[in-house]
């Protein structure tokens, strides 16, 4: 059906005859076709290869295809048209954490490098270095598109162009650049050509990320994560982009090849490793969590979507929004708030790494729609073979490949430096290369997180995976003729293909023909691949594409209409015709389209989409939710005449939408089902929280009003979100409730300030200095102050040595501790030999009376300690006896992000000090009493992040090499979370 007819129908009869069509499509495709069942996707049995030292299934087999020192520290991987494996290394990994003088490391820069297997044998016997350059720093991604390498290594994405043929860059280009994140984890990482010709890449939340395209389009994307690298020091949240749009962390993006037309493609994770895309445009990603929160996901990415790690604004760090009641995962990627798409799998602890989505059958049949997902923390090659659930997925794990049994995957360490070196496995990349075989680089370390490593010589290798007894030949691919294009188009490998459609689209209209067989291909990925590259073909090509929105695959026809909304400017009438489409899939597609088009022009196909909505769909609400982004208000008055009821009446999909988007005329309504007892307690709490994202008077009075009810679980909730609130989003709002206790002003810190104000007096004699700042060392504020003090060489030494007397007994345990930094210590304790903690035997029973006596004033192990520290119930599982033993005795080598004290000083010389919960109009920090001080940034004089850990030194707390054997021994074994 052409756009032209499509025109000239009225809306009502275009929805008449479409419903219709599709409807007497559904049927005879029903009739005519026998019903396929799939049969649940499973791995079968598994062996352990001897010679590999791998668990694989039954049906696969591994040969150690390369290893150092050929390469070294693979991070990540490409093919090439030839077939060959090209890798980046990074052996200058994090030099400010990891000696260099202790560490192999390239003087001149890290490099790529070209593994090949000549002869066919399945080993790799050619290596050779393309280029070594000083503006690689242990560089993150690596993509060859044609004759361009495209090196992902912040703050930039570089191309090398090879333009003869001989393996040496002939050119080199800074394609994009201002990224931030330069050699940390969490900065920039590969890119990738999408189905569509277009390059794919994501970048972690070590921001800011201000980056400016060919055209002179800016992004600017940030949070308040300042953490893992002393080169983290100016992101900031509340960035604002040239589309007007607040994107936050880190973020998916998508980029022409001649750099222009850059464009988000979803924000807000932490550290998403790699972009994988399928053939249908699908986005695919992992991405890491806040150690030890169990909260690593695997995840299928909605374009435009928020992924919740941060807030909205990436001023609020979870912690600070976390609601009573809520699980950590639920919390950690505000799961339960509007506006945030679902997760996916939470695969609990783990340092997620490379991932890329198999389409090929030549693994075999039943490993064709596969993801692969690396996961260097637990030593595995995770397979999800993606279930279509409504307008998203079902992503059920299996551990593919790995190193240890399968019980023991669960509860595998991200640092395992005993002697059984098959926990050394942390796969960083997985590939599909020319030939359908998996390639897994192993970056071997018993290490992996903090920007740690162990390995000092830098070893890694690269396994292949191919089916058990079958020998998968590397084809040859003639470029030069539109037989090898389309032989290129549908091979394995992602970015070959890229060669393949390049070529073909130059061609035009003349090859057609050619490419529309590939439609007729059993293998419905090579056929989607047409579909995007026939979109780019000139009209008979479109008009292909257009005939594939009457397509029986429902993936097929959102593959068209993708295709169509790239390259046609008015996609309304598609849109139209596929708002009533069977598949939620489909319609998502449609609505995530509409996000930035005119209310007029949109409003019947965003009812049209909204009437299908059931109450039971996340993924669904939240394409909606985009769909009607900024025109919430005027939508939902359309929405409530079609759709709505008295509000004591509202279906479950129209009250779900409401809560998604929250408009202010929904106040009265929200309130009426928050206040009524013939609703659930699910029912009345969701419409307390949808008050609570209304900014508005009348949302806060409204639950004041919820707060003053007899309704005891309504009522608690109602004084939270009161609470909440008026320390972000409502502090310019009146608010009546019950006032908290103060904690933080002159009058509390009146004697700590007279002091100060002696030692800051230039006539105060010296004598009276003296025993003002000795006063002030002995208090846990004026410690404090003087730490201040110190840090803007605010004392004289004489000063200094007087503190220094006295701050050491300072009772606060943190002031102590900081206090190193400025002051020297007379009763320096000498440090512990590792050598002989290590040769003693640990007592856990013992252990653990150590821990309640020392750490349990900080740490929280179960129900006993305080949450003050990192939580350790699972620490056992994450660091392996030496790993604790680094963590106990060099407690500043790794301070976790979340965990850096600040102090903060106020313009009326009062201090705050604790750790950086929210940064925006309204600073929150937690004290170390777990009290949470709530201040107004304009009120702020300075503020100071400090780099050194508040945990003391085991010298400091008058521990021995037995008590450290003892503690690690008790420890390392706190590995369930039954413990």
């Amino acid at each position: 059906m052409h756009k032209t007819f499509l025109n000239q129908m009225p809306t009502l009869i275009k929805k008449v005859f479409f419903g219709g069509l599709i409807f007497c499509i559904a049927l005879l495709s029903q009739s005519c076709k026998k019903e396929v069942q799939k049969k649940p996707f499973s791995l079968g049995e598994k062996y352990y290869s001897e010679k590999t030292q791998l668990y694989l299934p039954n049906d696969l087999e591994a040969t150690l295809w390369a290893e150092s020192p050929q390469f070294f520290n693979p991070t990540n991987m490409d093919v090439d048209a030839k077939g060959r494996i090209w890798v980046t290394e990074a052996l200058n990994y994090r030099l400010f954490r990891n000696d260099p003088e202790k560490f192999k490391h390239h003087e001149e820069g890290d490099r790529v490098v070209i593994l090949e297997d000549k002869d066919g044998d399945g080993v790799a016997e050619s290596s050779k270095v393309f280029v070594q350059d000083k503006d690689l720093t242990a560089p993150l991604g690596i993509s060859v598109i044609g004759d361009k390498v495209i090196v992902s290594s912040g703050p930039s994405v570089i191309i090398y162009t090879d333009s003869d043929g001989d393996d040496k860059p002939d050119n080199k280009e800074v394609f994009l650049t201002g990224f931030g994140g330069f050699d940390h984890d969490h900065g920039l990482h590969a890119m990738m050509a999408g189905p569509d010709g277009k390059y794919y890449f994501n970048a972690g939340n070590a921001g800011p990320h201000i980056v400016t395209d060919k055209s002179g389009w800016t992004l600017r994307s940030g949070s308040l994560y300042n953490g893992g690298s002393p080169h983290m020091i100016d992101n900031e949240p509340g960035m604002v982009s040239d589309d007007g749009k607040m994107w936050v962390g880190g973020i998916a993006m998508r980029i022409n090849p001649d750099g222009t037309g850059l464009k988000v493609l979803g924000h807000n994770f932490r550290n998403s490793y790699e972009l994988a895309l399928d053939s249908y445009g699908n986005m695919w990603q992992n991405d890491n969590d806040d150690d030890g929160n169990k909260g690593v996901r695997v995840s299928w990415l909605m374009e435009g979507g928020n992924m919740g790690y941060f807030n909205t604004d990436g001023s609020r760090k979870w912690q600070a929004d976390r609601r009573p009641g809520q699980t950590t995962a639920m919390a950690h990627w505000h799961q339960e708030d509007p506006g945030v798409i679902p997760f996916g799998d939470n695969t609990g602890s783990g340092s997620p790494t490379g991932i890329t989505f198999y389409e090929s059958d030549l693994l075999g049949e039943k490993y064709q729609g596969t993801l692969f997902a690396s996961e260097a923390g637990r030593n595995v090659i995770l397979a999800y073979k993606p279930e279509p659930t409504g307008a998203g997925f079902a992503l059920n794990r299996h551990n593919l490949i790995t190193s240890l049994k399968e019980e023991e995957v669960e509860d595998a360490k991200s640092r395992a430096t005993d002697e059984d070196k098959t926990k050394w496995f942390r796969p960083s990349d997985v590939v599909v290369g020319t030939d359908g075989a998996i390639y897994v680089a192993d970056w071997f370390d018993g290490m992996v997180g903090g920007h740690r490593m162990i390995d000092s010589t830098g070893y890694g290798r690269i396994y292949r995976i191919t089916p058990k007894g079958v020998n998968l030949p590397k084809p040859t691919i003639d470029l030069s003729t539109t037989q090898g294009q389309i032989a290129a188009l549908i091979n394995p490998a992602v970015n070959v293909r890229n060669a393949g459609f390049a070529l073909l689209a130059k061609q035009g209209s003349q090859t057609v023909e050619e490419v529309k067989e590939v439609l007729k291909d059993e293998n419905p990925y090579h056929q989607a691949r047409a579909i995007w590259l026939l979109s780019n073909m000139g009209s008979e090509g479109i008009q292909a594409v257009e005939i594939q929105l009457e397509a029986d695959n429902p993936d097929l026809r959102l593959t068209a209409f993708r295709a169509l909304r790239q390259v046609k400017t008015d996609i309304l009438p598609y849109a139209s015709k596929l708002s009533s489409d069977p598949s939620a899939a489909v319609r998502r597609e449609v609505a995530v389209a509409m996000r930035d088009m005119p209310m007029n022009e949109v409003k019947a196909i965003l009812i049209e989409l909204a009437s299908h909505h059931d109450g039971e769909d996340r993924y669904y609400v939240e394409a909606l939710g985009l769909a009607m982004e900024g025109k919430e208000e005027e939508i939902y008055t359309a929405l409530n005449q079609e759709l709505g009821a008295e509000p004591l009446d509202w279906n479950p999909g129209f009250e779900d939408l409401t809560w998604r988007l929250h408009p202010k005329q929904a106040i009265s309504g929200l309130k009426d089902r928050a206040m009524s007892e013939q609703l659930s307690d699910a029912q009345r709490k969701k419409a307390v929280t949808a008050l609570g994202f209304i900014n508005d008077q009348k949302a806060v009075n409204a639950m004041q009003e919820i707060a003053a009810t007899n309704i005891a679980d309504v009522k608690d909730q109602a004084l939270w979100w009161l609470r909440y609130r008026r320390n972000n989003d409502w502090n310019e709002f009146a608010i009546d409730i019950p006032e908290l206790k103060a904690n933080l002003s002159p009058e509390i810190q009146k004697e700590m300030l007279t002091f100060k104000s002696v030692i800051e007096s230039k006539s105060s004699p010296e004598a009276e200095k003296i025993k003002a700042a000795k006063a002030m060392a002995k208090d846990k504020t004026g410690g404090m102050m003087l730490i201040g003090l110190a840090e803007k060489e605010g004392l004289s030494d004489k000063l200094k040595s007087e503190i220094s007397s006295v701050i050491f007994q300072n009772p606060e345990q943190a002031i102590r501790v900081l206090a190193g930094d400025y002051f020297s210590n007379p009763a320096e304790s000498s440090l512990l030999a590792v050598a002989d903690i290590t040769a003693l035997e640990g007592d856990a029973t013992k252990g653990k009376q150590v821990y309640l006596g020392k750490c349990a004033t900080c740490h929280q192990i179960g129900e006993e300690g305080r949450n003050i520290g990192p939580n350790l119930s699972m620490i056992g599982a994450k660091l392996d006896q030496n790993g604790l033993l680094d963590a106990i005795t060099n407690p500043s080598a790794g301070v976790a992000f979340g965990y850096e004290m600040w102090l903060i000083t106020l313009k009326d010389g009062t201090v705050a000090y604790g750790f950086l919960q929210a940064d925006g109009p309204i600073v929150v920090l937690e004290g170390l009493q777990n009290e949470v001080y709530n201040i107004q940034a304009s009120d702020i004089a300075s503020r100071k992040r400090f780099g050194t850990s508040i945990m003391p030194k085991p010298s400091d707390l008058k521990m021995n090499e037995a008590d450290i054997s003892n503690l690690t021994a008790y420890l390392v074994g706190l590995n369930s979370e039954k413990k």
